[in-house]
C-alpha cells in the first residue's frame, strides 16, 4: 500500500492541521518534539522515506485519544498501523523491548510446527476443562508472560485462572487450544502483517475445527485483534467476549454469589477494551456488584483514560516511564487500596514503573495492580487469586 493510499484509507487527507491530535496525545506531553499533525503532514507531502525511518513512527501508543476529539475524523491509529507496514518493508520495526523476545516467539509460532507446552499450568489448578464444548476459552500468551515478568512480582497467569473459575461458577467448562497462537496483537502494530496473517488464519483454522460457538477473552489486546482485525483476513462466525461483559451479563441472573471485600478500588480503562471498542460499563458493573467494594474513579477514565504509556512492547523509553507514573499517581490519589485493570500488558508495565522506582528514586507511585478476572474470582472462593 503506498503512502498516498494510507492517507486515503485513514481519512488523513480531511486533516486541519487544527493541533488537537497533539493537544490530547500522552507522548507529546512529555515528548515535545513528537506530534501526530506533523506525521500526517509529511504523508500527504509524499516523504515515504523520511517517514518510514522515523524513529517517532514507533512511538505512537495507538491509544485512540487523538481520534476520540478529531474534527476530520481522521484514524490516526489506522495511519500508524499502515505506516509501519511501510517502514517494515525498509526493515525498520522500532526498538523492542525484553530483547524482542514477545516478537520472536510470535513469529516463531506462525511459522514452525514446533510442540508448545502452554497448558502446563493447568494440571495443578483444579479448574474444569472439557475437550468438547460450545464455549472456547482463549489464553493469550499469558503461558510466556509468566516467565519473563515473574521477577518482578508479576502473575501474569492470573487472568486465566481467574477467568477459568468464573466460567467454571457460571457452569461452564471451556476448550482450551493447547497449540493456541498467538494473536498476532504486536505484529500487526509493529508492522509485520505476512506473520500476522499466518497467526490469524491458524487460529481460525484451529477454532473452526473445534466447532465452538462462543470465545471468552480475558486480554483485551486479544479480545480487540479478534474482534476488529481477524475479519480482514480470516472469517469467523462465532460469538466473542470479554470476561467483564460475560460477567456483566451473569449478574443476577445465573446465581453467581459473591462473597464480601472490604476494599476500595479504581478502574484503568485499557485503550483495547475503551476507546477501542468501547468497553466502559461492563467492568465497572461487575466491581460494583461485589459486596464491600467501592469504586472510586480516577481523574481521567472511560474515553479519556491515560494509556499505560507502551504499545506492542516497542520503543519503551522515558516517555513510557513519566506517563506510567503518571498515572500511577492519579490512581494513588483516589485514595485506593487496589488499581484494577482489564490488559495483561498494563499489569506489566504499571509493576515495572513500581519496581524500577527504587532505583531511580521516582515519586511513591506504589498501588497493588490486580486483574478483573482475578479479583472478581477471590470473591467467588477462597480468595487465592487476589493474593496472587
Amino acid at each position: 500500500m503506498s503512502l498516498q493510499a494510507i492517507a486515503q484509507e485513514s481519512k488523513a487527507y480531511y486533516c486541519l492541521e487544527c493541533g488537537k491530535c497533539s493537544a490530547s496525545c500522552p507522548v507529546s506531553r512529555h515528548d515535545p518534539a513528537y506530534s501526530p499533525r506533523v506525521m500526517v503532514e509529511r504523508a500527504l507531502m509524499g516523504l515515504e522515506d523520511d517517514l518510514a525511518y522515523d524513529r517517532e513512527l514507533f512511538s505512537c501508543l495507538t491509544c485512540y485519544a487523538c481520534g476520540s476529539i478529531c474534527p476530520s475524523d481522521v484514524d490516526f491509529p489506522l495511519f500508524i498501523q499502515k505506516a509501519r507496514a511501510l517502514a517494515s518493508n525498509h526493515g525498520e520495526h522500532g526498538d523492542c523491548a525484553h530483547s524482542g523476545t514477545l516478537q520472536a516467539l510470535a513469529r516463531l509460532m506462525a511459522t514452525s510446527t514446533l510442540e508448545q507446552r502452554r497448558l502446563d499450568w493447568l494440571s495443578s489448578d483444579g479448574h474444569r476443562v472439557a475437550e468438547q464444548s460450545d464455549v472456547l476459552f482463549f489464553v493469550g500468551c499469558a503461558p510466556y508472560f509468566e516467565p519473563l515478568f515473574e521477577d518482578i512480582g508479576v502473575d501474569a497467569l492470573q487472568p486465566a485462572r481467574g477467568s477459568l473459575k468464573i466460567l467454571n461458577s457460571l457452569g461452564i467448562e471451556p476448550m482450551v487450544l493447547g497449540d493456541e497462537k498467538c494473536c498476532g496483537h504486536d505484529l500487526l502494530w509493529t508492522g509485520d502483517t505476512e506473520a500476522f496473517e499466518e497467526l490469524a488464519k491458524q487460529n481460525v483454522a484451529m477454532i473452526r475445527e473445534t466447532g465452538a460457538r462462543k470465545i471468552v477473552f480475558s486480554c483485551a489486546e486479544c479480545y480487540r485483534t479478534f474482534k476488529e482485525d481477524y475479519p480482514k483476513y480470516a472469517s469467523l462466525d462465532v460469538e466473542l467476549q470479554h470476561i467483564s461483559e460475560l460477567l456483566a451479563d451473569s449478574i443476577g441472573n445465573d446465581g453467581l454469589s459473591f462473597g464480601e471485600i472490604k476494599t476500595k478500588v479504581t478502574y484503568h480503562d485499557p485503550c483495547r477494551l475503551g476507546r477501542h471498542l468501547g468497553v466502559y460499563d461492563a467492568p465497572r458493573d461487575v466491581l460494583e456488584a461485589i459486596p464491600g467494594v467501592e469504586l472510586v474513579e480516577m481523574e481521567r477514565n472511560r474515553e479519556e483514560s491515560l494509556c499505560c504509556g507502551t504499545s506492542a512492547f516497542t520503543n519503551c523509553d522515558a516517555c513510557s516511564k513519566q506517563i506510567r507514573v503518571e498515572r500511577l499517581l492519579e490512581a494513588k490519589s483516589t485514595g485506593a487500596d487496589v488499581l484494577i485493570t482489564t490488559c495483561p500488558k498494563c499489569q506489566i508495565h504499571f509493576t515495572c514503573a513500581m519496581v524500577s522506582r527504587g532505583s531511580e528514586k521516582g515519586p511513591d507511585v506504589e498501588i497493588p495492580v490486580k486483574d478483573l478476572a482475578g479479583f472478581v474470582a477471590s470473591a467467588l472462593g477462597d480468595g487465592d487469586e487476589q493474593d496472587g
